[in-house]
Formats: C-alpha cells, sequence, structure tokens
C-alpha cells in the first residue's frame, strides 16, 4: 500500500469497543496475544523467541502494538514497525479465535491501516501466508493492500520442534500422532496476519 486509501466509513460493529495501545506490554500479555490469535494460523516465530529477546523488541520506539477489546475482554491486537525509511510494516493481525465471525475483521483493519498510515509512512505493507486464515488475502486487498511479491518458504514443521502442540489441526497439514489419552486440538476459526 503506497498511498492511504480513501474509504467509505464502515458500518461499527453492535459491540462495547475499545481500541487501545499496549505501552509498556509485558512480554506475558503479548505472549497470550500472539499464541491465542496465532496459534491455529502456525504463527511459531516469537514463540522461540526468549523473554529477554521479546522484551528488548516490544521496547524498541519503532514498535507500535495496539489491543481490540470487546466488552472489556481482549478480542485481537495489531503491531506496527515503523522504520525511518517510511515503512512501515503490519507485522501481526488477528483476533482471538471467539471473537472471529462477529464482524469485526474489516472494522479492526481499517483501524490498524488507518493507525499505520500515521507519522511518515509512505508505504504500509503486510505479509499473509497460505496457513493464514483462507480469506486474510482477501480482507487485506479489500483494504487496499496489493499483491507485490509471491514467495515459496520452507520451514520445518513447528509442531515436530515443539514451538507448537502437536495435537494442532491445520487443515493444510496433515495431523500428527498424538501420545495416548491426548486428543487433536479442535480447530477453531479464522484471523489475518503478518508472518
Amino acid at each position: 500500500m503506497r498511498t492511504r486509501p480513501a474509504r467509505p466509513p464502515l458500518p461499527v460493529p453492535q459491540a462495547k469497543l475499545a481500541l487501545m495501545r499496549a505501552e509498556g506490554c509485558t512480554t506475558s500479555f503479548y505472549r497470550y496475544l500472539y499464541n491465542t490469535v496465532g496459534e491455529r494460523w502456525l504463527w511459531y516465530v516469537r514463540r522461540g523467541w526468549t523473554d529477554k529477546q521479546l522484551s528488548r523488541w516490544l521496547a524498541r520506539a519503532e514498535i507500535e502494538l495496539s489491543v481490540l477489546y470487546v466488552g472489556g475482554v481482549p478480542a485481537g491486537y495489531f503491531e506496527l514497525e515503523r522504520l525511518a525509511s517510511g515503512e512501515t510494516e503490519l507485522c501481526y493481525f488477528g483476533l482471538v479465535p471467539e471473537f472471529i465471525g462477529r464482524g469485526l475483521g474489516s472494522h479492526f483493519l481499517r483501524a490498524a491501516v488507518e493507525a499505520g498510515w500515521r507519522g511518515t509512512t509512505r508505504r504500509l505493507w503486510v505479509h499473509t501466508s497460505t496457513y493464514d486464515h483462507p480469506r486474510a488475502l482477501g480482507l487485506y486487498q479489500r483494504a487496499g493492500f496489493q499483491v507485490y511479491r509471491r514467495q515459496q518458504v520452507s520451514f520445518d514443521d513447528p509442531r515436530l520442534t515443539g514451538l507448537l502442540p502437536r495435537n494442532l489441526v491445520h487443515p493444510l497439514l496433515p495431523a500428527l500422532a498424538v501420545a495416548a489419552g491426548e486428543a487433536p486440538a479442535e480447530p477453531s476459526g479464522g484471523s489475518a496476519s503478518g508472518a
């Protein structure tokens, strides 16, 4: 996205909403958001970070974290990284599984895009993945993002490396054998994400 999109207003979802910047975010709260929002979509990279690494990342002036609350309950978050060059990345974006399908996604993404364009941003961008919610790419495109590159990336299955539960179910991956007495995790709803 190279220009701030001019979009007509969206209807506001019928819920008690609050969007708050998480200033001085703790590593434990960040891990709750990252793991809860991203586990279903194979977000694994930051799970491998130590608390010290994560704390240093969150303390950077270029990092902005905002949390959507619905009725006082954390319902999703987005994370921005603003660079001096004018490049701003929407690093992560998504909803807690219980809040997917309630008409919040477009409204929430609009708020993330507006936040991304504050300041000296000249380009706002996001990564997505085939492992993200099946509607993620379409949601980003409706918000004004354009596909600029497709890239094939290989990585070890994070369920095998221990970064994600072995019993995690994803529609694009074969189920793994689980330990005796361990049931496969129930698939949850969807969200969009950066990766």
